[in-house]
């Protein structure tokens, strides 16, 4: 008969790791006498990381003492206590092995539901003093798992553990967790794991991520845990010529780039980018700039357009040292931010030079001929500013069902409304719904932070599921660095000596270094830059960190559960074996 061995609780509590303030409630102590359980945890008991620990689905977690005797083993420890594991239960009995997932378990006047295995989590190797751990649990099949409550009650150390009812599909904890993190699935086993009411959503979502990758006979990468696209067409850089340059508006210019060797290019998928790496200074090295493809996918040239910023030193570069006959070193195309088929309306949305990608959507969905709703939603200051007016128009023509939606903030004197422009003013979820744009469709948004922030809360609020919203970002992307507090700081080289391995590169953020030895991981060296970093589990489990490789190699250590997609780089533990150039 399996038993409860220990109910044990802790409250958030700030700790000192490598340098920083870490919100963790990880340790977590023995209690005395009985507990009540309620929906969210046990009374007392409380977590730090709302975003990865806690809520409904997550409310108790369970550790089984023979995994503490076969830790202390593979250890080599003799120091654990009731708790060590960051466990609110330690029972003996309930093996990860033959626990599955929708599994009812009476405990006290409480009843529990299993649903899913432990989330990797960097903070249980702060607890255990072990930064492998949260990739050892995987590994070794040990993860333990969450118990949602069905039933509110009172708990105590010695209750029995009974089992009244079986999960669905019979899925255990250990085939649950080796399916997502160790690649470890067939479609048939997804499928079984579809099928399971209990199954939480975010553990939904990531299986059919993976269902879908499977069935189209993908290999490359783990879609359950990060974006994958197709792998670059090349790596590094590539040399291409300048075939002529075109002005777009009063701010906007455009390149056409074909191969210097002549060989077909690579046909990049609609809203891709390419990244630029231009000798600005002889003595200083080589700006990074991402731009979007802006036209119809081929394989004889690609086009980017570059808005001319007032202190911006790449697009300044390129509007007056290149021409035509120019040769730039160029990367393959890359991202995620692309157009997917289907049937449902299309909404392309965007402000200023943030029409580039969404552009490259609108000339397929043209050639294509489409015959789903499309619409163009665009926003600029004014006609002078307006790049794309003609092309977008006939574009939209030649649609079955194509309408466009223009609004400037700052009309010109000889801007006519009805003709230039459909309003004055700044686009605004709230006139969608007035002009026919169906909530049911997929949107595509890109322009500057605060528009892509007002538009997805906007879309949010009105109604727009989650998975219908796809945003493009020029600059840095958002951190995500669970337990810490943000802090925002302009990304920098360290002030120290300089390291005198490769070269290593944030595209995004405009840094480049050398390797300093000192490090232990390319994260460690982008934390050191103060570059907008995310990660979770710091031991390549989750791929939080997964980054896309833009040039370079790198080696493993530790060696990840899984490698990343093809182009893309775990870079909480890699280190560089060459010149490495990342899209940070």
């Amino acid at each position: 008969m399996a038993r409860l061995l220990s109910v044990n609780v802790g409250l958030p509590r700030d700790v000192e790791w490598k340098g920083k303030t870490v919100r963790t409630a990880v340790w977590k102590d023995a209690v005395q006498g009985r507990r009540k359980v309620r929906k969210l945890n046990v009374d007392g008991d409380g977590q730090g990381d709302l975003q990865g620990h806690g809520g409904e689905h997550r409310a108790v977690f369970v550790y089984q003492i023979d995994s503490y005797r076969y830790w202390e083993k593979q250890l080599g420890r003799n120091d654990f206590v009731f708790g060590q594991f960051g466990e609110n239960f330690t029972v003996d009995g309930l093996a990860d092995k033959e626990v599955c997932i929708g599994d009812h378990y009476r405990i006290g006047s409480a009843l529990f539901e299993v649903t899913q295995p432990r989330v990797t989590c960097y903070r249980v190797g702060i607890r255990m003093n072990e930064p492998r751990m949260s990739s050892l649990l995987v590994e070794h099949h040990r993860p333990g798992f969450y118990f949602r409550v069905l039933e509110k009650g009172e708990v105590g150390a010695g209750d029995e553990i009974l089992k009244v009812r079986a999960g669905a599909e019979r899925m255990s904890i250990v085939e649950t967790d080796a399916m997502l993190y160790l690649g470890n699935h067939s479609g048939a086993q997804l499928e079984r794991a579809l099928r399971i009411p209990a199954l939480p959503a975010g553990w939904r979502h990531s299986f059919e991520a993976l269902l879908k990758q499977t069935n189209q006979g993908e290999a490359n990468g783990n879609a359950g845990l990060a974006t994958v696209g197709p792998p670059p067409a090349w790596t590094g850089f590539r040399s291409m010529r300048v075939d002529r340059v075109e002005r777009e508006s009063a701010s906007v210019f455009s390149l056409f780039l074909v191969p210097a060797n002549g060989e077909p290019l690579a046909v990049a998928l609609p809203g891709q980018f390419i990244v630029l790496r231009l000798p600005v200074k002889d003595d200083a090295p080589p700006l990074l700039r991402s731009y979007s493809l802006s036209d119809l996918p081929g394989t004889e040239h690609y086009r980017v357009s570059i808005k001319e910023e007032e202190n911006g030193v790449g697009s300044a570069y390129l509007r007056s040292q290149i021409k035509s006959g120019s040769v730039l070193e160029v990367s393959a195309p890359r991202g995620s931010f692309t157009l997917t088929p289907g049937s449902e309306p299309v909404v392309l949305l965007s402000a200023g030079v943030g029409v580039t990608p969404v552009l490259a959507m609108l000339h397929v969905l043209a050639a294509q001929k489409a015959d789903r709703p499309v619409w163009w939603l665009h926003g600029a200051r004014n006609r002078e500013e307006h790049p794309f007016i003609e092309e977008s128009r006939a574009l939209l023509q030649q649609l079955k069902d194509g309408h466009h939606y223009i609004q400037y903030s700052k009309p010109g004197a000889n801007d006519k409304e009805g003709v230039d422009f459909d309003a004055a003013g700044h686009l605004t979820v709230s006139e969608f719904e007035k002009i026919g744009v169906s909530r049911e469709g997929q949107f595509y948004l890109c322009g500057p932070t605060p528009f892509l922030r007002d538009i997805t809360a906007g879309l949010t609020e009105w109604g727009v599921a989650a998975d219908h919203i796809r945003t493009e970002i020029f600059g840095t992307l958002d951190s995500i660095t669970p337990g810490m507090k943000p802090e925002t700081h302009s990304p920098h080289v360290p002030a120290e000596p300089p390291g005198t391995g490769p070269e290593i590169s944030f595209a995004r953020s405009n840094v480049t270094l050398r390797w300093n030895e000192k490090y232990q991981s390319l994260l460690e060296l982008a934390e050191a830059c103060d570059v907008a970093v995310r990660w979770a589990c710091r031991s390549g489990v989750c791929h939080t960190c997964e980054t896309p490789l833009i040039a370079g190699d790198v080696d493993y250590d530790p060696a990840p559960l899984e490698l990343p997609a093809k182009g893309s780089v775990l870079i909480c533990c890699s280190r560089p074996r060459r010149e490495v150039v990342l899209d940070l």
